[in-house]
């Protein structure tokens, strides 16, 4: 039998984490997590990450640096971010953005390596 179990999360009571993502629905293989209002600020220290991730920005810009490239990413765009793959953001203007990880980020420390 297939699990049927539905999970909904509520983001206004959405756990955060240490770097003010709103961790949102999370099942075995992908995770949702939310970056609301984040401020202009410079590039956050460069990390390569034990997942998977793609975005989708609702508001805001912000430059994505990753191997030697710079994408801008506005409303509207989507991106990934390759497994392992160092890579860093610089917040342009107040920004909120959804991104999916897989294997979920949150579970076994997988945000803190």
């Amino acid at each position: 039998m297939s699990d049927t179990t539905i999970t909904k999360v509520d983001s206004r009571f959405s756990p955060k984490g240490q770097d003010g993502e709103k961790y949102l629905a999370s099942g075995k293989h992908v995770a949702m997590r939310m970056w609301e209002n984040e401020q202009p600020s410079e590039p956050k220290e460069s990390a390569a990450r034990a997942y998977e991730t793609v975005g989708y920005v609702l508001s805001g810009r912000a430059e994505l640096h990753l191997a030697g490239q710079v994408v801008i990413l506005e409303p509207g765009n989507s991106w990934v971010v390759p497994k392992g793959a160092e890579h860093t953001y610089k917040i342009l203007e107040s920004f909120t953005a959804v991104e999916a990880t897989s294997p979920p980020a949150q579970v076994h420390g997988r945000d803190e390596e």
